[in-house]
């Protein structure tokens, strides 16, 4: 992954091993997340630093101000 601030499908697609479809729908969900938190999101892209804390958890979350032990949860 280059060191972009944002993930397309593609790239989210690579790193979970996943088909780019279902990339789209983990890329809505967190954006959904983040528009209810009140952040601005790209419709197709994601934050790296939101997606990683929500896939790894235990990541500094700078949504949260802190050490967030977050997963992918549903």
């Amino acid at each position: 992954m280059s060191n972009s601030n944002f993930l397309d499908a593609a790239a989210v697609a690579s790193y979970m091993g996943i088909s780019v479809p279902t990339a789209y729908k983990i890329i809505r969900r967190l954006n959904d997340e983040l528009k209810s938190a009140g952040y601005i999101t790209i419709s197709g892209k994601v934050n790296r630093r939101y997606f990683e804390s929500k896939v790894f958890g235990m990541v500094e979350d700078a949504f949260a101000g802190g050490v967030a032990n977050v997963g992918l949860q549903g």
